[in-house]
């Protein structure tokens, strides 16, 4: 999402510099401690990708990530070129949440989180709920 959704922005505010490299920051230090961690530190019985917590994230992720993509989807079409001005988005997971994409993220970290049951990944999510979270009250009101 940090790569692909600005490239498919059509017109917006500029983004500070500063800001850009601290989200870029963020991003490289989060996937090099996930992959570092599910790579070297955590363990996993057999038959795991047939466990129910694997099972149950695994589709949490994926759900998450559809809600993620589709609402994103709604918020780069709510304005025509051109045209400015704040415009509340309408349809999919919207109609249940103010902040439709911002539940899709957290739902994906959550959905990983348990798939992969480890310190890392929930820290990751516990983050994601804070960080989102305050994000979304702000746009809800």
């Amino acid at each position: 999402r940090a790569l692909i959704f600005p490239l498919l922005i059509r017109e917006g505010k500029p983004t500070p510099f500063f800001t850009f490299v601290l989200a870029l920051l963020f991003c490289v230090f989060n996937g090099y401690l996930q992959g570092r961690s599910l790579t070297t530190y955590a363990t996993y019985p057999p038959g795991w990708l047939g466990d129910s917590r694997f099972i149950t994230g695994f589709f949490g992720w994926l759900i998450g990530m559809g809600i993620n993509i589709h609402s994103d989807h709604i918020l780069r079409n709510l304005r025509k070129p051109g045209e400015t001005g704040y415009k509340i988005p309408r349809g999919g997971m919207f109609g249940y949440v103010t902040g439709a994409n911002f539940f899709g993220e957290i739902l994906e970290w959550f959905g990983f989180a348990l798939a992969c049951c480890t310190i890392e990944s929930l820290a990751f999510a516990l983050c994601t709920l804070f960080i989102l979270g305050s994000r979304a009250r702000q746009h809800h009101k």
